[in-house]
């Protein structure tokens, strides 16, 4: 097995991350962080709740999965012929967990002491699947309390209702958990079928950060790899439904059981599914910078907001870009959602109309630099999104740069494009009615 080596170098953090790629496909990233107690490692693939229709190149068959897959498989991965994964962990004195999100999976541990073991165990329990009738069954009951504990979490529903008003068609207006229906599909042929494919190290990427040498944990990876014969895969084409330009609907309401209203407001990006890498990175920090000159915590209308007790201290506004989607979400908890939602949509317009200050632009753009430089005190705010970006075909590390590279006209600009009123929907989430 061929390992190449070489590093990437970021001069605002001062930061050197050694990358090692091993056959076939696997790419390993350490940040060495001399004198941290602490040691965290992310092992992850490309396989989210939206990976639902696929083939593989050279083949022309298309698979189809039922709702829920990548996050079914990733609770099944815990558990093997030996047992429990999290008992070997905690032997150790090792913290494991995981998560599934749209795009991704992720399998991950933190620790003082015990790192190569617990490596071993992470490297082994991800690359050994074990899947059975029996343990199958087993698991689509336990997944099935899971979500039906969801379909009651209000500021759950508040969130996939807004997705569903947004999206006619793109699989990310689904529970990433599927349905009880779409899980009683998924069998053991399945599972092995998904695993083969997303689970292939070309798919997949590893992120390990603390006081290690990225010499030594690279060599435990390579004997780790060397043993398991794996074969060169060809490319995973993924497929996508088309979807429309227009939003599905202006509005979902919800009754449950609440002490104050959950009302969010959702924006359509009309544009990001034609860009990648840099490009959508570049959005996502434009979009980000924009939306906190407009409804961040030092500008006047959040505090005007806050003043006429229509806000808490969880408000927020927030973007997310992927390959093939983007919306921007905005709001929380308010005693009064219709008019919130009438102020926001008036604030954007004012400001769409008078564009941003050169003065708001530069102070917001140095707050988001100095937020992400903080940042980088957390193991797992890096591993974790550095390997997101990877999957999106860029490096966490060119955020400084982009961020230097954006102009004033290129947020106006973004501005007149994005948070289109026609473009946009309200999910409210209300206390019952008084009978």
């Amino acid at each position: 097995m061929k390992e190449n080596h070489k590093l990437i170098e970021s001069k605002t953090l001062d930061e050197t991350l050694h990358q090692s790629s091993f056959y076939p496909g696997l790419n390993l990233y350490v940040l060495p962080r001399p004198g941290y107690q602490k040691k965290y490692a992310v092992y992850s693939t490309r396989f989210g709740s939206i990976d639902n229709r696929f083939r593989v190149e050279p083949e022309n068959e298309i698979t189809e999965l039922p709702d829920g897959v990548a996050h079914f498989l990733e609770h099944k991965l815990f558990e093997d012929e030996r047992g429990n994964v999290f008992d070997r962990f905690a032997a150790l004195g090792a913290s494991p967990n995981a998560f599934t999100s749209f795009t991704q999976t992720s399998y991950l541990f933190s620790c003082t002491s015990n790192f190569e073991q617990s490596l071993n165990h992470l490297l082994d329990f991800v690359q050994e699947p074990y899947f059975t009738e029996q343990t199958v069954q087993k698991e689509q009951g336990i997944i099935g309390q899971e979500i039906q504990m969801y379909q009651d979490h209000p500021h759950w529903r508040v969130f996939f209702n807004l997705l569903e008003g947004l999206y006619q068609q793109h699989p990310v207006r689904n529970d990433i958990a599927g349905t009880a229906e779409s899980i009683a599909q998924i069998t053991p042929d399945l599972l092995y079928r998904c695993y083969k494919t997303f689970y292939h190290p070309s798919n997949m990427a590893l992120f390990v950060i603390g006081d290690l040498n990225p010499s030594q944990v690279a060599r435990q990876v390579e004997e780790n790899l060397a043993g398991r014969n794996y074969q060169a895969l060809g490319e995973i084409v993924r497929l996508f439904p088309e979807e429309p330009a227009e939003i599905n609907r202006k509005r979902s309401e919800q009754e449950l059981v609440v002490s104050e209203p959950i009302m969010f407001l959702g924006f359509k990006d009309p544009v990001v599914e034609k860009l990648q890498g840099r490009d959508l990175m570049r959005r996502e920090i434009l979009m980000e910078l924009i939306l906190d000159i407009i409804f961040g915590s030092s500008e006047q209308f959040y505090n005007d907001l806050y003043r006429d007790n229509l806000i808490d201290e969880n408000f927020g506004a927030e973007y997310t870009a992927e390959i093939n989607y983007g919306y921007t979400m905005i709001g929380g908890e308010t005693r009064d959602p219709e008019k919130l939602c009438e102020r926001i949509m008036d604030e954007i317009a004012e400001i769409r109309n008078t564009g941003i200050r050169a003065e708001q632009f530069e102070r917001h753009r140095r707050k988001i630099l100095g937020g992400y430089i903080r940042r980088f005190n957390s193991l797992e705010f890096i591993a974790n999104n550095f390997l997101a970006y990877h999957f999106r075909g860029t490096e966490l590390f060119e955020l400084p740069s982009i961020l230097h590279e954006i102009k004033l006209g290129d947020a106006v600009s973004l501005l007149e494009e994005n948070l289109d009123p026609a473009l946009h929907t309200v999910s409210l989430v209300k206390p019952p009615e008084e009978e």
